[in-house]
């Protein structure tokens, strides 16, 4: 299937072979069928024996035609195929119109019984998706027709009903979400958000709109499960022991050479090596999953897919679903949430958890709860400290989950409680022993160490200043090296804001002989390193104020660089923070002093511990509370659209655009 699709955006000349096999048999006869269409009616026909192959397959019973389900597949196949193509070159307006042209018809005539054709089109694909789960042989049911199938099957074959049943009902499964995908990519040629679109309003509206709930169930379940493809082949219909006929012949021929093609791969597709080690049905689920949750509202109705994401519950939740949300459905957190954890080196399931953690107050309630939170945060954190190799969208949204994480007290406690042994990938340090706390400051500051070097972005400082800030409360036990890396960044924001005033004051003497050039605007340089220093002292502040004595490693790394502060004792933007630090250090300088000269590391951290208690709490002054919480900017669609489709793009399973075409984003973003 992979280069079949792909080869219709090449030259007909352009051939991609595997063992001498060329694949590209189709590129001209799609653009064959595409110009012919108004005369032949071929697209609306083909659709027609597509929908007639469904119902066969919904009333097996009384079908005798015992390869229904590979003409439906092969006829799904050729549809999406040339979807594909039309939806390139065409306007929406356009698309409906060929919708609407008979076989018999003359090139302007049109059948106005065929008028929704596309609307019973997007229909079937959503009923295959979430119907034809039910044919694998784990999911019981009392339905005739699936007695039948499999009375048919175990007759039919040695083998037993699982693995010929679930690899057939597995491709076609793929390729009906594989289809709505299509059916949706008009907005990839369009810079514009799209927010009145004809295939929009079908799927919000009308016949789609009840299966909303089934819908999103049935895809976040494709993701949960992670199905393995059926290897090339193992679906295969077996041959009879009769001989079979002519038609059987050349049916599983073509069925064969269509998984086949699938699973070897082709332009711009997965190498089948990584395919193996995944589930296309999961990872189209999942891209179609996000494609639905962010289309726009319609001027009359709010997006109803979105809806659904936003109010799913635990099956073990046994409160009655608002009346106000038709769309509401149950399904397991435990798998759910085991899912997220182990897929979570793709942007895809990063995105996913940020939407999760955001929209639906009942998974992020669950999050929160769990005693095993690390398994979640842990992924997480390796995307951050690998940043040079993630795009900037997958650490801004792992940054923005961790914000979220951390707006909760609950959550910022229990990290500090959770011990975490040898952390390999970790290599600035041997890390034996560290707490989920520590771990997590030492991700975010070496982050916006990576950010001063070399993105120099101010929304990433600000959000992992505000993550550090929620925490900063509850900072508890906090690892020697966390402690030193906090220091560390102050001091090299400290040597930032010395050279960055250095430069204005050189460049005002400099001006003042010359008026040729206009100065460099260091003055903003500058407010924005005074505000990052301001927000540091005061989650330093945060942490001494609340916990000074649950932290003594920090103490220690504030009076080992205690010359750092001097200078901002008396500068007019910290003069105020600096109080209660000021204070700190000069009594715990003052009981070391007291103490003797050359004391061990032991002997100052015990003086530090007996002086945390003796310290009265009353000379610190109160600050207000540090706490930031994410809010999405205005019209959030015009980030994440284009970073959806952009992931639709790259990732896709089978599906290939040529870049040249694509208007909603640039090849290099993100």
């Amino acid at each position: 299937m992979n280069t079949y699709r792909n080869c219709q955006d090449q030259s007909p000349s352009l051939r991609m072979t595997r063992s001498g096999i060329s694949f590209c048999l189709l590129a001209s006869p799609l653009q064959q069928t595409v110009e012919k269409n108004p005369r032949t009616g071929n697209l609306g026909s083909l659709i027609k024996v597509f929908l007639s192959r469904t119902k066969e397959l919904k009333i097996s019973a009384e079908c005798q035609n015992h390869l229904f389900i590979w003409q439906a597949h092969n006829a799904l196949f050729i549809i999406c195929c040339l979807l594909k193509v039309f939806i390139s070159r065409m306007s929406e307006e356009e698309l409906q119109l060929h919708f609407t042209y008979e076989e018999k018809a003359g090139p302007s005539s049109y059948g106005a019984e065929c008028e929704d054709l596309i609307e019973e089109l997007l229909c079937c694909l959503i009923q295959l998706i979430v119907e034809i789960p039910l044919l694998y042989p784990c999911q019981h049911t009392d339905s005739n027709w699936w007695k039948w199938l499999c009375s048919w099957y175990r007759g039919r074959y040695s083998g037993g009903v699982t693995s010929a049943l679930g690899d057939i009902t597995y491709s076609i499964s793929l390729e009906a979400v594989t289809t709505l995908i299509v059916f949706l990519s008009c907005q990839l040629f369009h810079k514009e958000i799209l927010r009145e679109s004809i295939i929009h309003r079908y799927l919000m509206h009308g016949r789609c709109l009840p299966y909303t709930s089934r819908l999103v169930k049935t895809l976040l379940y494709n993701f949960i499960r992670q199905e393995r493809s059926p290897p090339p082949g193992a679906h295969v219909f077996q041959q009879q022991t009769d001989g079979g006929g002519l038609l059987y012949g050349i049916a599983s021929g073509v069925a064969t050479g269509l998984w086949t093609v699938f699973t070897l791969g082709g332009v711009g597709s997965k190498a089948s090596a990584q395919l193996e080690q995944c589930s296309p049905l999961a990872s189209q689920s999942l891209l179609l999953l996000l494609v639905l949750a962010n289309l726009t509202d319609a001027p009359d109705t709010p997006n109803p897919y979105r809806q659904a994401i936003m109010s799913f519950k635990n099956t073990q939740d046994n409160t009655a679903f608002s009346s106000s949300n038709p769309h509401a459905f149950q399904i397991n957190f435990n798998s759910l949430y085991t899912a997220l954890c182990e897929q979570q080196k793709s942007d895809q399931a990063t995105l996913l958890l940020y939407m999760l953690l955001h929209q639906n107050s009942n998974v992020r309630t669950y999050v929160l709860a769990r005693t095993d939170i690390e398994n979640l945060v842990l992924p997480i954190l390796e995307i951050l400290y690998h940043v040079e190799e993630r795009n900037s969208h997958h650490v801004y949204m792992a940054l923005i989950i961790l914000l979220i994480l951390t707006e909760d007290d609950g959550f910022n406690r229990s990290i500090h409680e959770v011990v975490l042994k040898n952390i390999t990938w970790y290599a600035e340090r041997v890390l034996t022993e560290i707490s989920l706390g520590s771990l997590l400051i030492l991700v975010v500051i070496r982050t916006i160490q990576y950010n001063m070097t070399r993105t120099r972005d101010k929304y990433l400082h600000t959000n992992c200043l505000a993550a550090l800030a929620n925490m900063s409360a509850q900072f508890r036990s906090l690892h020697q090296y966390a402690a030193q890396r906090i220091i560390s960044l102050f001091s090299l924001l400290s040597k930032k804001h010395n050279k960055v005033l250095e430069q204005a004051t050189q460049s005002l003497r400099g001006s003042l002989g010359s008026n040729d050039s206009p100065l460099p605007d260091y003055a903003q340089d500058l407010n924005v390193i005074e505000e990052v220093i301001r927000m540091m002292l005061e989650i330093i502040n945060s942490c001494l104020t609340n916990s000074l004595h649950h932290n003594p490693n920090l103490v220690y790394a504030l009076l080992y660089k205690r010359d750092l502060f001097e200078q901002f004792r008396t500068h007019p933007s910290f003069q105020d923070i600096m109080q209660n630090i000021d204070l700190v250090i000069s009594f715990f300088s003052s009981r070391l002093e007291q103490a003797g000269a050359e004391l061990s590391v032991e002997r100052v951290l015990e003086i530090i511990k007996q002086g945390a208690v003796a310290l009265p709490k009353d000379r610190l002054r109160k600050f207000p509370e540090l706490k930031f919480k994410y809010v999405e900017e205005e019209q959030p669609e015009e980030f994440f659209i284009p970073y959806v489709w952009s992931l639709v793009y790259s990732s896709a399973v089978a599906l290939y655009w040529n870049p040249r075409d694509i208007q909603l984003f640039t090849m290099d973003s993100g």
